[in-house]
């Protein structure tokens, strides 16, 4: 079976499913021009996914992610930003979208997120999205960090159908969106973009790299373990991943992924090794 390039959105977009994320680029732990290096070796190998946010680096990330950007051809691109919860109603959201445009330099984005939950009602955000929209500002809007009643009360509101998509954590070490959320969101045509699917490199979860199963069937496939990590979370055709990296050498083993098909066998062994909860828990967001 060939890896699937896309995903299909409500509106019959296509989206990448498989991108680069920038949560803690531009944070001084490399030198500006390797981040930009990297991100620019994901752009011309054909990652045209690029997912930000105004919170990243207080908008450094944003900016950086502009940087590397600069001369490619931007309708060939896929763009994603996150407005803080505050910034989420009336007034605000315009101003931190159109400040996000300008960090980034371009005068659209394919995604706009609600980074998370917070106190402006969620019909406020909502119309502020779709205004946004109308207006040309973003082609899509969705949501993250939320969880299966978060998205039943998002539903419930007007407009709120209109969601594209829901960012989440998900990795092999934290499974919580597969016991209630994933089987909702695939009931109602939303797709998961998951943040940090290589658990940072396995800060998140100890033992995921050193597992002698994940390092077993990494050597059986001839892949390093990351990319394991990497395709088990994009074994749904309906999963986008955005895993992070300042080195363009990471990002493009990233893309060894397209060719990794994990067997019957070997996700069991997976999923022995690092079960999904059998119970209800809140969702992990680091």
């Amino acid at each position: 079976m060939s890896f699937k390039q896309t995903v299909t959105l409500h509106d019959g977009t296509p989206m990448p499913r498989l991108g680069m994320g920038t949560w803690h680029l531009a944070e001084g732990r490399r030198p500006e021009r390797q981040e930009i290096a990297a991100l620019r070796a994901g752009l011309d190998a054909g990652i045209t996914l690029i997912d930000t946010a105004e919170m990243y680096a207080d908008g450094g990330a944003e900016r950086l992610a502009g940087r590397a950007i600069a001369g490619y051809d931007r309708s060939k691109l896929f763009l994603v930003s996150k407005v803080y919860p505050h910034n989420a109603g009336r007034g605000r959201l315009r101003r931190s979208l159109e400040a996000s445009l300008a960090r980034l330099g371009t005068d659209y984005l394919d995604m706009y997120l609600l980074h998370w939950r917070g106190s402006i009602p969620l019909c406020e955000t909502v119309t502020c999205m779709q205004e946004a929209k109308e207006d040309g500002l973003i082609r899509n809007w969705g949501v993250s960090n939320f969880d299966v009643d978060d998205m039943r009360e998002l539903f419930a509101v007007p407009g709120g159908d209109a969601c594209a998509i829901n960012q989440d954590l998900y990795h092999l070490g934290s499974r919580g969106v597969e016991f209630s959320l994933l089987d909702w969101m695939d009931a109602h045509g939303v797709p998961l973009m998951a943040y940090c699917p290589l658990a940072q490199a396995g800060v998140l979860r100890d033992g995921l790299l050193s597992s002698p199963v994940v390092r077993r069937i990494a050597d059986v496939h001839g892949v390093e373990e990351m990319q394991i990590l990497l395709a088990f979370v994009l074994r749904r055709d309906d999963v986008i991943a955005i895993p992070c990296s300042g080195d363009a050498r990471h990002v493009l083993a990233n893309l060894r992924v397209r060719d990794i098909e994990l067997t019957a066998d070997e996700l069991a062994a997976l999923d022995d090794a690092f079960p999904a909860p059998s119970d209800k828990e809140p969702l992990d967001m680091q």
